[in-house]
């Protein structure tokens, strides 16, 4: 189980909040399990004025098209640093460090034909131009039939490896629009890191199709898009608590992650919503059902 900054913060949290969350959920809620710290999405928009999946936002990207941490929402990843600091602060307090991902590759690589680390690669041989996540818009798809893709994650994989990741949420890949070969994809880079990472699939729900293929490369994914502080929904989104029972009664065992689940607003603070994951993460190694 975790915490992860999404519900509280949107894409505006700060290395500060990161810290004082990471602190009290040391000191109130690791002896219950609690271990996984994940910086949601944004953590590399450097204008977040903007407003949250904005076609106007700014990024900090690497040489190489790799998205790196804003430095004026997270000071310590200055230079070369990245987020070691960050993960190295979360680690010394006895918890696991995380973060969100998009699918694919930045636009502004493409556009920039940026070179891919360790291959004899560019961006725009790995990128497919014509897909794009559907509610946001700063990646292309990969096109999973070309090497340069491979390389591409395979260049991520090993960053966030040696920043001392412990845990990869990949978003707008497990449904609307599911994107197995690019699940594939990462966690083949994972393993080449030799690293342990869990992975973490999003959003929901994943289709029950494609549990036997999911189980295969990941640890956790969704049956349900994000459930609200409301207990009965007439929408997919957003869903409800009561909405998880029959959801959940319908999935094979071991249960995979709910969903992202905050606490109603007037019994806990904002910067303590809970992030529920209900499937053991003690270990990195996929299930297989």
């Amino acid at each position: 189980m975790g915490w992860n900054s999404w519900d509280s913060y949107a894409e505006t949290v700060s290395e500060a909040d990161i810290r004082a969350n990471a602190k009290w959920m040391a000191q109130h809620l690791k002896k219950f399990g609690w271990q996984y710290v994940v910086v949601d999405s944004g953590w590399y928009v450097t204008n977040h004025s903007v407003g949250t999946n904005a076609k106007e936002a700014e990024f900090r990207l690497d040489a190489y098209g790799r998205y790196m941490p804003a430095t004026n929402s997270y000071p310590s990843a200055a230079g070369d640093a990245g987020f070691r600091p960050l993960a190295d602060f979360v680690h010394s307090l006895g918890l696991k460090f995380g973060i969100h991902i998009l699918r694919g590759l930045p636009k502004e690589a493409v556009r920039r034909d940026l070179p891919i680390a360790g291959a004899s690669f560019h961006a725009a041989a790995a990128a497919n131009t014509a897909d794009t996540c559907p509610w946001n818009p700063f990646n292309y798809g990969l096109d999973a039939s070309k090497p340069a893709a491979q390389g591409y994650y395979d260049s991520i994989a090993q960053l966030y490896a040696g920043w001392g990741v412990d845990f990869l949420k990949v978003d707008c890949i497990a449904d609307h629009p599911y994107k197995g070969d690019e699940i594939r994809l990462i966690r083949q880079a994972i393993r080449k890191t030799g690293r342990p990472m869990v992975l973490s699939l999003s959003p929901g729900p994943t289709a029950l199709d494609k549990a036997d293929e999911v189980s295969k490369y990941a640890q956790m994914w969704r049956i349900s898009d994000d459930v609200w502080d409301l207990w009965h929904s007439d929408t997919e989104f957003p869903s409800g608590v009561q909405n998880q029972f029959a959801r959940a009664a319908t999935v094979p065992s071991p249960l995979q992650q709910m969903t992202i689940q905050p606490p109603p607003r007037r019994a806990c603070s904002r910067n303590h919503a809970m992030w529920r994951a209900i499937s053991s993460t003690r270990s990195a190694k996929p299930r297989r059902h």
